[in-house]
């Protein structure tokens, strides 16, 4: 790439935000990008390839805040492909006169030129007009991160429950034990970034940019025969049933994280983390409100005219007594303390229980008279005077 094209480039539309993006808004585009364009992950795809080496390349100057600050500035210089000296400076009576930036660093090395623009930026940015290959040590890789499902009942959401989870991740080939190359065979280091999987250029002395070799293609080693498993990638699928505990309390839609559970990583990194996403199925009768359990108890109209004593069923099937005080009225709440949903500290909230008054829709002609003689004795004022007069 010439330096021309460098300074052209729009690094910020590359990782697809904005030139006053935060330096975090910027990190986690780049992850995004580059787990989607990885060549692990596009194995065979030009096109992927040349787009993950694109976002590293954007990533690795404005991922870096001193490097941002170098190109946002050669950007505003140059940018436009010629240097503009401000009017007045020289000839042209205040119009002004451009140089060509390719002109300006195809200068830099001949003699007599009197520098050239890698002269000029190196007193800005401290470097020179040379390009050079750098390597960087090899890091170990962290596994991917994986997702899946538990669909489980209400009261295992409540309680807690052990899981079987049949998983299907990314791991090193059990053919080759992720060299990549035949059996028999072993890979070589790769030369041209003698191991390390990234090369590092720094072009016209302004930015060093670090990006997957393209020969090995990040992995460091090259294969003359590759593993007719994983056709030299080094990695492959594993199936396995894993067993997974869903705390107690967990909540319909709950993501729950587990570290470590993910795929195997490379060099000896990390593993990803799993990450499980609970389904809890509706109860027939109760429901969830918080660390609290709800219920709905019919109660007869005597019984909340006069009070009583009733039974009611709890989530762990034994039923408990609870008094309905005389003259309840429909939709009143009762708590039943520690029949709830356990909490995190190992405790319980609360049974809800909602009062619904239920009223006869049929009565007897002695059921009629009787109400009658009740009505005509309890001289109630007028319960809906309040809603006439002025207002």
């Amino acid at each position: 790439m010439s330096t021309k094209d460098w300074l052209e480039k729009d690094f910020y539309k590359v990782l697809g935000v904005s030139k006053t993006a935060e330096q975090d808004e910027i990190k986690k585009s780049y992850r995004k990008l580059a787990r989607k364009y990885h060549p692990d992950s596009n194995a065979g795809d030009a096109s992927a390839e040349a787009k993950f080496k694109e976002v590293s390349e954007a990533y690795d100057v404005v991922g870096d805040a001193k490097k941002r600050k170098e190109y946002d500035e050669a950007r505003r210089l140059f940018g436009s492909g010629g240097f503009r000296m401000p009017g007045g400076a020289g000839q042209g009576g205040g119009q002004g006169f451009g140089f060509d930036v390719g002109d300006l660093f195809n200068r830099s090395g001949q003699t007599n030129s009197g520098g050239g623009l890698g002269d000029i930026l190196g007193g800005m940015f401290g470097g020179g007009g040379r390009t050079t290959t750098t390597t960087s040590t090899a890091r170990p890789r962290r596994g991917a991160d994986i997702e899946t499902e538990a669909t489980i009942e209400f009261a295992e959401a409540v309680n807690g429950v052990t899981v079987a989870l049949r998983m299907t991740s990314d791991e090193p080939c059990k053919t080759c034990r992720g060299t990549g190359a035949k059996y028999g065979t072993v890979p070589k280091v790769c030369l041209k970034c003698e191991g390390t999987g990234m090369q590092t250029s720094v072009q016209g002395g302004v930015f060093a940019m670090t990006e997957p070799c393209t020969e090995c293609k990040g992995r460091g080693l090259v294969v003359d025969q590759p593993c007719e498993t994983c056709h030299g990638s080094g990695r492959g699928q594993s199936s396995k049933t894993m067993q997974v505990r869903i705390p107690a309390g967990v909540q319909d839609g709950q993501r729950i994280r587990l570290k470590g559970k993910g795929a195997a990583g490379e060099r000896g990194g990390p593993a990803g983390d799993l990450y499980v996403s609970v389904h809890v199925k509706a109860h027939r009768i109760f429901g969830r409100q918080g660390e609290h359990l709800t219920l709905a108890v019919p109660v007869s109209f005597t019984e909340a005219a006069l009070g009583a004593e009733i039974k009611v069923p709890t989530l762990d099937g034994l039923p408990v007594t609870v008094r309905i005080p005389a003259g309840t009225a429909n939709g009143s709440k009762l708590r039943v303390r520690g029949k709830g949903s356990v909490r995190r500290d190992g405790s319980k909230g609360d049974l809800l229980l909602t009062i619904e008054v239920q009223v006869p829709h049929e009565l007897t002609d002695e059921q009629r008279e009787k109400l009658q003689e009740f009505n005509t004795a309890s001289a109630q004022p007028d319960l809906r005077a309040g809603l006439f007069g002025s207002s």
